[in-house]
């Protein structure tokens, strides 16, 4: 998606309404959800690499500790090191749902509109037009 100002990224082309998104050119929509769903799947790959390797700081911390399981257990629970990397991960995990929900209302508007192009179908058009009877 383009702007005066150059490429939009995602995270502007959602803050536009519902009624924008619906009004927004086919190839345009496309080119937000590609965009948006790249940015997905990136900040997702950096998540999980966090997440993994905060678990393995975790069980390293456990396994270099000294004392019984409970001991190392709550000197794992306790260091600040590791809540403060805890805390980045669940942050990182607020802003990828925030993400997912953007894709998936990109994505919801390219399903509602037929997923090719296809011009919305209004009520009052298919008001006009006679139901089929039934057993024929």
């Amino acid at each position: 998606m383009t702007s005066p100002d150059g490429p939009l990224d995602c995270a502007p082309a959602v803050s536009l309404s519902v009624e924008a998104l619906w009004k927004m050119p086919e190839t345009e929509l496309l080119s937000a959800y590609y965009e948006c769903r790249r940015q997905f799947v990136e900040k997702k790959f950096a998540r999980d690499t966090q997440r993994a390797r905060l678990a393995w700081l975790r069980a390293r911390a456990f396994v270099t500790g000294s004392g019984g399981v409970t001991e190392r257990m709550n000197a794992v629970e306790a260091s600040e090191e590791l809540g403060r990397k805890g805390q980045e991960v669940r942050e990182m995990t607020r802003d990828l749902d925030m993400l997912k929900i953007e894709v998936d209302l990109i994505d919801t508007m390219i399903r509602l509109r037929g997923g090719h192009g296809a011009p919305p179908v209004h009520a009052e058009e298919t008001a006009a037009q006679p139901a089929e009877p039934e057993g024929e």
